[in-house]
């Protein structure tokens, strides 16, 4: 043994260390995997709506048939039969009432069936967005000129195609004359002269009693 050299020795406790330490990176390691894999991207679930059958997509051997242009009702018909005639007048096969016996077809241009439903759909939808609730406040004490103006406002907001929630508040003394103010309250709804129709009835609230109209369809 040379004795210049100076020897490695390495004792017993630094072996578990580095275990240890080993051991604890890859534990760290292994974490990190599971954390990137549980915070994965999910897409949002989408409903959709029930899809309309067409031609070769409809399921039943034998339909009701109905001949859209004219209205004409061809009876119960083969299914195959039915497609036959559909494509002798270049349109389709479209399934109305899945849930008939048996279901109900009708002869049509499918695409200008969807187009007309989707423009219907759309001019719903504005309708919906653009009616709002407007609201007009009376008194039992309003005097006849303001009545006049609180009248004009309603026909306005009706004409607009509104709903109009008038309120009649009491105060004090005068909810001891509910009926007195129910009176009131529907002598002013008589008054309005365009056409309308009672959404929502009389009701009692904290303040008075309230009414919903709406524009007549």
């Amino acid at each position: 043994m040379d004795m210049g050299s100076t020897p490695i020795i390495s004792t017993k406790s630094e072996f578990p260390a580095c275990r240890q330490a080993g051991t604890l990176a890859i534990s760290t390691i292994i974490i990190k995997i599971k954390l990137i894999r549980r915070t994965t991207y999910r897409r949002p679930v989408v409903k959709k709506g029930p899809l309309t059958r067409i031609n070769d997509q409809i399921r039943a051997l034998e339909v009701r048939v109905i001949r859209d242009a004219d209205g004409a009702q061809l009876g119960v018909l083969p299914t195959e039969k039915a497609l036959e005639i559909a494509k002798e007048e270049g349109l389709d096969l479209v399934e109305i009432a899945p849930h008939a016996t048996p279901p109900v077809c009708k002869i049509m241009d499918f695409g200008k069936f969807q187009y007309q439903k989707s423009r219907l759909e759309r001019a719903n939808k504005s309708k919906q967005k653009k009616s709002e609730i407007k609201g007009i406040r009376l008194g039992v004490r309003t005097d006849a000129h303001d009545l006049d103006f609180k009248k004009a406002q309603a026909e306005k907001f009706l004409k607009k195609g509104n709903k109009v929630k008038v309120e009649l508040t009491m105060r004090g003394r005068e909810k001891a004359h509910q009926d007195l103010a129910r009176t009131n309250l529907k002598n002013f709804i008589q008054t309005i002269s365009f056409p309308n129709k009672i959404e929502q009835e009389i009701k009692r609230y904290p303040g008075g009693f309230n009414v919903i109209i709406a524009p007549e369809e």
